[in-house]
């Protein structure tokens, strides 16, 4: 059990210091790329690491647990999108709150299935 323990801890502290460093792109726009940007890149990264962990990496747990738990818990930033949403709208930004939204949620979705196919293609190559 501190084993895994560990693992995750390791793992999401890794994706927690990349979540940083993404964040400290310099981007002017109206809308939180940064943020939707890594949630998209977690999500691609989470689907992929479950198709390969289905095919190639059944062998090893502590990787899959390193990455998917460890990593794309720390990585990801549902929290950070979560308040940036309800900003918005308190703001009075109903479009590009909702907007934000809805194409998070979306392009996430999307990002989770491109990350399992292409797990899926890499089994055939």
């Amino acid at each position: 059990m501190i084993e895994k323990m560990i693992l995750v801890a390791a793992g999401g502290a890794a994706g927690a210091v990349c979540r940083y460093l993404v964040s400290l792109v310099p981007v002017k726009a109206d809308f939180p790329v940064m943020t939707f940007v890594t949630n998209l890149a977690g999500a691609f990264l989470i689907g992929l690491i479950v198709g390969l962990a289905a095919n190639r990496w059944s062998e090893s747990p502590r990787l899959v647990l390193f990455l998917k738990t460890g990593f794309c818990g720390g990585f990801t930033t549902f929290s950070t999108f979560s308040l940036e949403t309800v900003q918005l709208l308190e703001k009075g930004r109903l479009f590009t709150g909702v907007g934000y939204a809805v194409v998070s949620v979306v392009a996430c979705l999307t990002g989770v299935v491109l990350g399992m196919a292409t797990a899926s293609l890499a089994d055939h190559v």
